[in-house]
């Protein structure tokens, strides 16, 4: 498919004469909301669901949650037991091979900060620092051996986001609305829950539509806050706002509207900014109560780690902040899926700020993980759980990713180094198989075990389209000359962890 043609420098006037670049951009900045506004009045909304003929194969998920962890998260002290690590603590690393680290940190080599215990049927051994997963488990599909093409942060969370290590690209949840469209009329297709100290690495770039339809952005919405969506609403000064005017403002805008479109051609930045305008106008009404906990049962709030009648912190009973903040998240993002939002993306880690409170353990692996892998771990299996007990989870997928893994040898002690060479990413719920792993890593959690066959970011991408009825090769869009996509010229299918 291509993207619409863009007009030339000026559109031609109604009277023939044409308008100067000043003159139209004047005209069409006026005209934007009265064609947005005189849509809702007219009671149009946007097309849902979608017909994209990469749309050929049964679907499997409706939704999707993703899950990503700022920083690199540490494979090898969460989730790929290596007890060898365990027998040679404390000995000097010897890799086999010359090993270019970011930071130096080639130490001793240093065991799993957490012991592993053996959960669920399936046994899988999860690291005590993640153990409320291990409930879930049996439903959880992992891959050890995912490699990534950067050991820096910004390129390597674009990779897994975007599927390219360049700012530019449309994020996963951009291309699935854009092939899918939406399954609700008043709220986003995709939305974003950023940490709630702020942005990772790239911000704003990982969740951007690109070169697709601006529609298709990610909306970011910080659950807890004030005001949760940005200027969804008129300030606190517009006391000469109401009804009777804003009625009538919408009539004028409406008039002129007309006017303008009187003899001119269509642009599609034109369509997807008046859909935004028209998509925030409902949201006024409909993310209030998507967003509020008030009819949440004690029970539920809890089972999130989420005091009930509270969506800040600290909380009146000890609830740890890591674990506040990312069950008030992943509720939340149930909230919206049920509401039929179909991407949901949560962060957990920001890119600024010492002593860290992201997943970069370059000094204290224990210090920094600790406190972020027990409240993901909190959260993310009170809505795995939460999902299956509503009957959403046969349709709804979870994926678990970070940017890349971290090292097993030492780095200052405490600490380790980013490893790009291999890392650990999950999936659950719809169209998996749970309790099954796929790929492996070598004995130290340093490369792939068959380096010959690693797991990419393309192919986690390609296997969630599939599951989602797409096929990735045909979900393309004209940019610059070439038919990009999600998955490059690259991904292959994860057969095997499919159900």
């Amino acid at each position: 498919m291509t993207s619409a043609s863009h007009p030339g420098s000026a559109f031609p006037h109604g009277n023939g004469a044409p308008l100067s670049r000043r003159g139209w951009l004047s005209t069409a900045a006026g005209g934007l909301g009265g064609m947005a506004l005189s849509s809702l009045l007219a009671g149009e909304a946007p097309p849902a669901g979608g017909t994209h003929p990469a749309l050929v194969f049964p679907v499997k998920a409706k939704r999707v949650v993703q899950l990503f962890m700022a920083g690199a998260a540490s494979h090898i002290d969460l989730w790929d037991h290596k007890p060898e690590l365990v027998k040679r603590h404390g000995e000097e690393s010897d890799f086999g091979e010359p090993v270019e680290a970011f930071q130096n940190g080639l130490g001793p080599w240093l065991k799993p900060v957490w012991d592993f215990k053996a959960h669920g049927g399936c046994g899988k051994m999860l690291s005590d620092a993640v153990a409320p997963l291990g409930d879930v488990v049996d439903r959880m599909a992992f891959i050890h051996n995912m490699v990534s093409t950067s050991g820096v942060h910004s390129a390597a969370t674009l990779l897994q986001s975007t599927g390219f290590i360049l700012p530019g690209f449309p994020g996963t949840g951009c291309w699935v609305g854009y092939a899918l469209g939406s399954l609700n009329d008043n709220l986003p297709t995709f939305v974003v829950l950023p940490d709630h100290r702020g942005y990772g690495s790239n911000g704003v770039k990982n969740w951007d539509a690109g070169f697709l339809p601006a529609q298709h952005s990610g909306t970011v919405v910080q659950p807890g806050a004030a005001e949760p969506i940005a200027d969804l609403h008129p300030h606190a000064s517009a006391q000469w706002l109401t009804t009777d005017s804003d009625a009538a403002t919408r009539r004028a805008l409406a008039r002129l509207n007309r006017a303008h479109l009187d003899g001119r051609g269509g642009d599609g930045r034109l369509e997807a900014r008046i859909r935004t305008y028209e998509l925030a106008a409902r949201m006024q009404l409909a993310a209030p109560e998507a967003l509020s906990l008030a009819d949440e049962p004690e029970h539920v709030l809890r089972m999130y780690g989420v005091e009930p009648g509270k969506t800040d912190w600290p909380t009146e009973i000890n609830i740890p902040e890591e674990t506040h903040h990312f069950g008030l998240k992943c509720l939340t993002a149930r909230r919206l899926l049920e509401r039929g939002v179909r991407f949901v993306q949560i962060w957990s880690g920001n890119d600024n700020g010492f002593p860290r409170r992201n997943w970069d353990s370059h000094e204290d692996v224990e210090r920094d993980h600790g406190p972020l892998a027990r409240g993901m771990a909190h959260g993310a299996a009170a809505l795995i759980k939460d999902l299956d007990q509503r009957g959403m989870l046969d349709d709804t997928l979870v994926i678990w990713t970070t940017e890349f893994g971290r090292m097993p040898s030492s780095q200052a002690g405490r600490g380790r180094d980013h490893n790009p060479f291999v890392f650990t990413n999950w999936l659950c719920g719809a169209g998996i198989r749970g309790g099954v792993t796929h790929g492996e890593s070598d004995q130290w959690g340093y490369k792939p075990l068959d380096r010959a066959n690693p797991t990419t970011v393309h192919d986690v991408h390609a296997t969630v389209l599939r599951l989602l009825g797409l096929e990735h090769t045909k979900l393309t869009w004209r940019h610059n000359g070439v038919d990009r996509r999600l998955t490059d010229v690259h991904g292959h299918v994860l057969t095997p962890i499919l159900s």
